[in-house]
């Protein structure tokens, strides 16, 4: 096994060496490797190598052996964390403490060992076909150009068909996008043909979450409302980027809006990092509307197979085989 692979001996490289361990990866996964990139974010930190396939970025992560998981505060909640849960609890007459509380929606303590793998570094969309607005699917509607017509004169920015078309505005001209309805096992296959890729289990994705922290978050037990946050920003915050979307630790733009829930790898249908925004539109305040976007929350096993176009989102992930070769030098593969 490749030990350099893995996050202790991985972070303890030279540049020299990571550089040439980058590029050999890149030429056996073809890959093109684009640089050396510091991601620092939340008290962790990796330096690692930025790739691209088929129009999407990719960042390496190294594997480790990691506590998931979570059964108490770390550091403890702030004044404004416990007053919010002691508002909600007052509510709904809950008369348990608040660590009870958040346990019961928490995946169960373990050690496990992750792989390394090349990470999609955004999330993408399932089932939307980006199409010209002279494709015949859409000229064969014209009911659909007629209203679209109508919006453009009012301003209109976009429309959408449940789970049949989305039209957007682009400056003076409108997108369209066919959907396509599938299962999570269509999905599958559909990624593994295409992409030559798979999706992140649940455990490695609660890794690329928070990289084994044993916090609440990865940031502390609790939410930072310093944060330009999506569906809670204020006037203030216009023109701010959204903290949680900006590359992690890893590089990863992850779990930073309840509303989309990304598919893992699973018998059948199961989502992590949202609740399809179920807790915001349920009037739960911010930071249980955010719980479901912490690396320990349980993953949410699906009643049914069928992806939901506008919730659903994916992250393909490449693993990369530990054994059958060994680091050289730069210049020597073995």
């Amino acid at each position: 096994m490749n030990e350099n692979l893995f996050r202790p001996q991985f972070d303890a490289l030279k540049l020299s060496d990571k550089l040439w361990l980058m590029q050999t990866l890149a030429a056996r996964y073809h890959l093109t490797f684009k640089e050396l990139y510091a991601f620092s974010r939340w008290g962790q930190s990796c330096t690692t190598g930025l790739f691209e396939k088929g129009g999407r970025e990719f960042v390496f992560v190294p594997g480790d052996t990691v506590t998931l998981g979570w059964e108490g505060f770390v550091q403890g909640m702030d004044k404004a964390n416990r007053e919010e849960l002691a508002d909600m609890f007052a509510e709904i007459e809950y008369e348990d403490t608040a660590e009870e509380f958040l346990r019961q929606g928490m995946a169960p303590v373990r050690q496990v060992t992750i792989g390394p793998m090349f990470v999609g570094r955004k999330l993408e969309e399932i089932g939307w076909e980006n199409v010209p607005m002279n494709d015949p699917r859409i000229t064969a509607h014209p009911d659909w150009l007629e209203n679209l017509q109508k919006l453009d004169s009012k301003d209109g920015r976009s429309v959408e068909i449940n789970q049949t078309v989305r039209f957007q505005r682009n400056g003076d001209s409108w997108q369209a996008w066919l959907c396509h309805p599938m299962t999570y096992p269509e999905f599958r296959r559909s990624l593994l043909w295409d992409l030559t890729a798979t999706l992140p289990t649940p455990d490695e994705w609660a890794y690329l979450c928070g990289g084994g922290c044993r916090t609440l978050f990865p940031w502390g037990d609790g939410l930072d409302r310093k944060m330009k946050l999506h569906h809670f920003e204020s006037e203030e915050d216009q023109g701010k980027p959204y903290d949680m979307e900006q590359p992690n630790f890893f590089g990863l733009s992850i779990a930073y809006d309840p509303y989309m829930r990304e598919v893992v790898e699973a018998d059948t249908l199961t989502t992590c990092g949202g609740d399809g925004g179920c807790n915001i539109c349920g009037g739960m305040g911010p930071l249980l509307g955010y719980l479901p976007c912490s690396p320990h929350c349980k993953p949410e096993v699906r009643e049914d197979n069928e992806i939901h176009n506008n919730f659903d989102f994916f992250r393909p992930v490449i693993r990369v085989q530990t054994s059958g070769w060994k680091m050289g030098s730069p210049g020597d593969e073995r």
